[in-house]
């Protein structure tokens, strides 16, 4: 009796090393995926429509326990519950035809978000350009150096920064000065889909 089992044909040897490359190819490509998705993710790529078109504040500035004073009197409260997102423009005092020109688009920008328009406001601390639009969302701020200090580098030499606050009071978004308000307008767009 002979107890080495038959060796397997040409056929069979072939069908199993076929296989066995089927199965190192699925090896490779479940986890070569895998391998990819982790490169691509460490390396700080991201998807082109995911990026935003400003500065993405990280950490995000927490300004919950600064309490704003509106131009006229009284508080301004973050009302978290309302879900507002703010757009904030800090300029100088001596802004005017830049200020102007940014007062008018932001203007533009906030009716363009059509019916999520009850979801911004726009917060303008200082006062505000001669000729600027009376706008609904506009909140005239007075320039506190609580709030000053919540915005990061607010004194640009280039120009007037403009920022972007979420529902809660946390600073998220910077635009450097000078940045096209249609990019402020998408990313804005983007951030009022998640409420």
């Amino acid at each position: 009796m002979n107890s080495n089992p038959p060796l397997p044909t040409s056929s069979e040897a072939a069908r199993i090393r076929r296989g066995r490359w089927i199965l190192v190819l699925i090896f490779l490509l479940f986890f070569g995926t895998i391998f990819g998705a982790g490169v691509l993710r460490f390396s700080g790529w991201q998807p082109h429509g995911t990026k935003a078109h400003g500065e993405m504040l990280r950490p995000a500035v927490d300004a919950r326990a600064v309490v704003p004073k509106l131009a006229g009197g009284g508080d301004y409260a973050w009302r978290p519950a309302e879900r507002m997102w703010r757009i904030v423009v800090a300029p100088p005092a001596d802004c005017a035809s830049d200020c102007l020109k940014l007062a008018k688009d932001l203007d533009v920008v906030w009716q363009l978000f059509g019916n999520n328009a009850d979801h911004v406001e726009i917060l303008w601390i200082g006062p505000r350009p001669a000729g600027a639009p009376d706008t609904v969302s506009l909140r005239q701020l007075q320039p506190t150096p609580e709030l000053l200090t919540a915005l990061p580098r607010v004194n640009d030499p280039a120009g007037v920064p403009v920022y972007v606050i979420d529902p809660n009071g946390f600073v998220i978004l910077r635009y450097a000065p000078g940045t096209d308000p249609g990019f402020i307008r998408t990313d804005v767009s983007k951030l009022l889909k998640l409420i």
